[in-house]
């Protein structure tokens, strides 16, 4: 395999960890009070180099026994938790399926472990990991337990701007607000957002490291 081919695999963009983008729709702001309402996964495929969408993981989650319920977070999402349409499954069964379909694209990939792509991550994390702990999964957890791609901090050193929407629309991603705020559809977008600027880095010559000399040279 010569210098430039290593660099076409996931395995090796990433130091070893496979990206998974994640949204979250929670009963309030509290990781350790609040429930995971909602969540939505997207893996990702590296084809020569460049990063695009692969498989979508999406779960209504039931509340857990205790969890506080904020009325002004489920008017924002609006989330009605006492709709039997929404299909709603516990944290553990929700997370057995995820974690199972993660380490399945973890090691498709030759990496080592998953690393959480959020906007705004450390809120979409910090659940993750209370949920984790509060079902006992974590010898089971894919996830790096502290690092993760922020793409509101990767918008606005690449962009100027770290709202979601209006990075987006800079990029030309199409973005509807009266879908926003549900998991699915938001994960979609900072999906697409993700690979974009991960791709417009290649694009411009600093991917593979091969061309460092072009940074140093800055």
């Amino acid at each position: 395999m010569n210098i430039l081919s290593k660099f076409d695999l996931l395995s090796h963009r990433f130091r070893g960890l496979c990206p998974v983008v994640v949204d979250i729709e929670t009963s309030g702001f509290n990781s350790k009070k609040n429930a995971i309402l909602e969540i939505s996964l997207i893996t990702l495929k590296m084809i020569h180099g460049w990063l695009s969408i692969n498989k979508t993981l999406h779960f209504h989650i039931s509340p857990f026994k205790g969890a506080h319920i904020s009325h002004d977070a489920i008017t924002f999402n609006k989330i009605n938790i006492y709709s039997a349409l929404r299909g709603a499954i516990t944290e553990h069964e929700a997370f057995t399926i995820i974690f199972s379909k993660i380490w399945k694209y973890v090691k498709k990939n030759n990496c080592k472990k998953a690393i959480l792509v959020a906007h705004n991550a450390s809120f979409d994390h910090s659940f993750i990991i209370e949920t984790i702990k509060r079902i006992k999964m974590e010898d089971t957890n894919p996830f790096h337990n502290f690092a993760m791609f922020d793409t509101a901090t990767l918008s606005g050193l690449m962009l100027g701007q770290t709202v979601l929407a209006k990075s987006c629309k800079i990029l030309g991603i199409p973005f509807d607000n009266n879908q926003a705020h549900s998991a699915l559809y938001d994960t979609n977008r900072t999906a697409i957002l993700f690979c974009k600027l991960v791709n417009i880095w290649k694009k411009i010559g600093y991917w593979p490291l091969n061309n460092i000399k072009l940074v140093k040279n800055l």
